[in-house]
């Protein structure tokens, strides 16, 4: 099966076979909370202080960094106000700086860490990359505290997007993220 607008091949029966599996495991694992669905490793930490690091640069306090095989290819943050783009969000510039460097297959399975839960937007291009694992900071309902939010997690994106598989783990480093929104 092939996409309409993009050419790109649909999915495998076997793709959306593990791809169902991997939806029960989101499900199971965790609500809408923006809870951390498990411990966060020292290398979770390291990179998404890297995240928060350019978020605390861009425009709006978001940002965002793809890493694969422990080596970061590409890091963005926020420019919607410099660029006048309502779709220049942290993780949207990032996956076009990884997409401009290294191509759409070192996005796919790798890593990408974001100081904000992803929009609507950004979660479907993250999961058009078919990136493997997605880490946030600060969940949908956190921001929403500060921010205007379409209210929709990225975990409920994914349960809809059995063609993608993703691991999703939130809330690491969600108060340091959440102190940009004070400045």
């Amino acid at each position: 099966m092939t996409c309409d607008c993009c050419g790109a091949r649909g999915p495998s029966r076997r793709s959306v076979v593990a791809g169902l599996a991997g939806v029960g495991l989101l499900s199971a694992s965790d609500g809408v909370t923006g809870k951390a669905t498990d411990p966060s490793t020292a290398e979770d930490e390291r990179f998404m202080r890297i995240a928060i690091e350019e978020a605390s640069r861009g425009d709006y306090p978001f940002g965002a960094v793809i890493v694969r095989d422990g080596r970061i290819i590409a890091r963005g943050r926020n420019l919607g106000r410099t660029k006048d783009d309502p779709t220049a969000h942290a993780e949207m510039v990032t996956i076009r700086h990884g997409l401009a460097s290294d191509g759409s297959a070192a996005l796919r399975g790798s890593t990408i860490y974001a100081s904000g839960e992803p929009c609507a937007m950004c979660m479907g291009a993250i999961l058009w990359c078919h990136f493997g694992r997605l880490v946030f900071a600060a969940s949908i309902d956190q921001l929403a505290t500060r921010i205007d939010e379409i209210m929709i997690s990225s975990r409920e994106l994914a349960a809809k997007t059995p063609f993608a598989p993703i691991a999703i783990s939130g809330g690491v480093l969600a108060d340091e993220a959440m102190k940009l929104f004070s400045k």
